[in-house]
């Protein structure tokens, strides 16, 4: 008779699969969390916010300004620098993390899941509308319009090329070529 070992098969692909599919963090030393992406798109490392927080502003970030070629990591890239600043605005962080609190309070009611959890874009959106008069809100929604926009990569994936102005303006550098307007 052929012995069968019953005990789970631990991979490295595995653990973090699983792991940052439930979790979404790993811890590191020095008071950092590593905050991974679910689906393993992104990464980054928060001292001030929880990673629960970070992984559910990216989605939130996504939802407000939802772009099919833009990927999580653009969005992941916009949303980090709240931590930074949390940690120097104790105010700044009450909001967030009540807010996203709050959030996944309202997400639970209605789908008995957290927000980040929450798999239908719209779903998630109808959750948001109702916080949409919120301080948090408008504060995420303002936020995120800038420090998603002004990345230069996003730009490329728009087409945009970029400011004109240390160049000497658009007049003579095809101030009608707006070629890239036509497929945002």
């Amino acid at each position: 008779m052929r012995t069968i070992d019953k005990r789970a098969k631990v991979t490295r692909r595995n653990f973090l699969k699983s792991g940052a599919a439930v979790a979404g963090v790993t811890a590191i030393a020095g008071g950092a969390t590593v905050t991974v992406d679910p689906n393993g798109a992104w990464a980054m490392t928060t001292q001030h916010l929880k990673p629960e927080t970070m992984v559910t502003l990216v989605k939130m970030a996504r939802d407000l300004y939802p772009h099919d070629r833009l990927g999580d990591a653009y969005y992941a890239k916009a949303v980090e620098a709240y931590d930074g600043k949390a940690g120097a605005d104790a105010t700044l962080k009450q909001l967030l993390e009540q807010g996203v609190s709050d959030l996944n309070t309202a997400s639970q009611a209605k789908y008995a899941m957290p927000y980040a959890a929450v798999n239908e874009e719209g779903d998630r959106v109808a959750v948001l509308r109702t916080m949409e008069t919120t301080p948090f809100f408008q504060k995420v929604r303002g936020d995120m319009v800038v420090a998603l926009y002004n990345q230069p990569a996003v730009w490329a994936k728009f087409g945009y090329e970029g400011s004109s102005a240390e160049h000497g303006g658009y007049l003579h550098r095809g101030f009608d070529d707006i070629d890239w307007l036509k497929d945002a």
